[in-house]
């Protein structure tokens, strides 16, 4: 239905220009003209008129209204300096030097963290390793400039676009934002032109990423041949937990430091070097049902230490989130096949009251390749249970688990980061890119490779893929089943 006024159009112009040719070939054209010169204008030399005016007004139109395309020229992740490393043991040890937790809070984090999926090798900002820890303003900061700029001079070096071609600037972190504003400290550090578009966007949540792209594409259609500047990141230093409640110590053991820069453009010429073609956001909130709404709240505990606290609910609410998103997002990508099974088997349990199970439509078919937020180790399985995904084709996010934690809104890129490294992309290749948030939010962005390319990523330099699968093999519950 988005095209509809064009698919009307076009016929509608193909008919006008095909009576036109006719006209002209049986000759009519050229008497109207010689019967103008003689005599007023009659009726037919007013038709010839209205319909190549129609017909001028038309092929305008399509122009006008078309959508512009938006190409991912390119994107860069963070990885951090090997000194900000935090082992188990560097882990555990900060833990307990900075004299805040109890005896049970400290077994708890240990006991997490030798299940949570991370290994030895994520990364933490010096200000929370530091003993006592230092997580003032200018140590948080400091680590957003150490995380965000070199990530943007990386990807616009490798572009070779110039910051002052960049007309539109959208940045997520939930939890840090000073001012000036975290995009005004990129558009000083880089010096771009004063009539940048710039949005700081603010408590989004790990599925912001996907709403920035949103933001950026509905951005990109008003202007044309431009650039787009996107960042993901989130904030560790200002936001470390030094108390003693469960629900609030997970984030402590599983949040590490990571950042994405993204660079989109609607300029046609530079399809040839894209990466990838923008095809759907679908963007699902389930913000008016309080317990969605509060499932995942940063709030102060009784010794009023404020923390992010995670309740029992968020699995159910993260379901039902996730069931709403690829139920929009189903007829976007979905075959045919695929689309008819999935309405025929609801027609019988409604209507006929049918008890079967409900039929899970084959996403398999419409994806190759999944980056499936990194919030977890059960949330991964969780989806690819329900999914019914391969474990080939949620690995590459176990491995973006495994080797950086959960490093929010920037997950996703880490994960296609780790698909471009290892797998390669193929042309036509179609990738869906999931995020899950406070709010609470689930949503999607679709991709689709626009040539084939393998490319190693710095941040997957020297990855050990054979030592995460049998660290993963020695968890309990582990999924540890075969791809197909």
């Amino acid at each position: 239905m988005s095209y509809v006024l064009t698919i009307a159009l076009v016929p509608l112009a193909g008919m006008l220009l095909l009576e036109l040719i006719n006209m002209h070939r049986t000759g009519e054209l050229t008497r109207l003209l010689g019967v103008a010169k003689q005599t007023d204008l009659t009726f037919n030399l007013m038709t010839v008129i209205a319909t190549i005016g129609a017909l001028i007004g038309v092929v305008i139109s399509y122009y006008i209204l078309r959508t512009r395309p938006v190409y991912l020229v390119d994107f860069q992740v963070y990885r951090a300096p090997d000194s900000w490393m935090a082992t188990y043991t560097r882990f555990m040890a900060g833990s307990r030097k900075c004299g805040r937790f109890t005896d049970e809070a400290l077994e708890f984090q240990e006991k997490i963290m030798t299940r949570s999926g991370l290994g030895q090798e994520t990364y933490l900002p010096p200000a929370v390793q530091t003993v006592p820890p230092e997580c003032t303003m200018g140590n948080a900061r400091q680590e957003f400039e150490m995380v965000v700029f070199p990530i943007i001079e990386e990807l616009l070096q490798r572009t070779g676009v110039h910051p002052k071609q960049i007309g539109i600037l959208v940045l997520n972190c939930s939890l840090f934002n000073p001012t000036p504003s975290l995009t005004a400290m990129i558009i000083n550090k880089f010096k771009m032109r004063s009539s940048i578009l710039s949005y700081n966007l603010a408590g989004m949540g790990c599925s912001a990423s996907p709403i920035s792209i949103d933001l950026a594409k509905q951005l990109l259609q008003l202007h044309p041949s431009t650039y787009a500047l996107v960042i993901s990141t989130e904030n560790i230093t200002q936001n470390w937990y030094f108390g003693n409640d469960r629900d609030k110590l997970l984030p402590n053991c599983l949040f590490r430091v990571g950042g994405a820069a993204i660079l989109l453009s609607n300029r046609r010429r530079d399809a040839w070097r894209s990466k990838y073609e923008l095809m759907h956001t679908v963007r699902t909130h389930l913000g008016a049902k309080d317990e969605a709404y509060s499932c995942i709240f940063q709030m102060e505990d009784s010794e009023r230490n404020i923390g992010v606290r995670l309740t029992k609910e968020l699995f159910a609410v993260a379901g039902e989130a996730l069931k709403i998103n690829v139920t929009t997002l189903g007829p976007l990508v979905l075959p045919l096949s695929e689309q008819l099974l999935f309405f025929f088997n609801l027609v019988a349990r409604k209507v006929f009251g049918y008890r079967g199970k409900p039929y899970i439509p084959d996403f398999k078919l419409a994806f190759d390749k999944v980056c499936i937020h990194t919030g977890g180790r059960a949330v991964i399985d969780e989806i690819e249970r329900q999914l019914q995904l391969t474990n080939d084709m949620v690995e590459p996010s176990r491995a973006a688990l495994y080797r950086y934690g959960n490093v929010s809104s920037a997950s996703i890129w880490y994960v296609l980061a780790y698909l471009e490294s290892f797998n390669g992309m193929r042309r036509g290749d179609r990738i869906w890119q999931m995020g899950f948030g406070s709010g609470f939010k689930c949503n999607s962005a679709v991709w689709r490779a626009n040539r084939n390319f393998k490319c190693l990523h710095q941040a997957w330099e020297g990855f050990n893929l054979e030592e995460m699968r049998a660290h993963l093999a020695s968890l309990p519950n582990h999924h540890n089943k075969k791809g197909s």
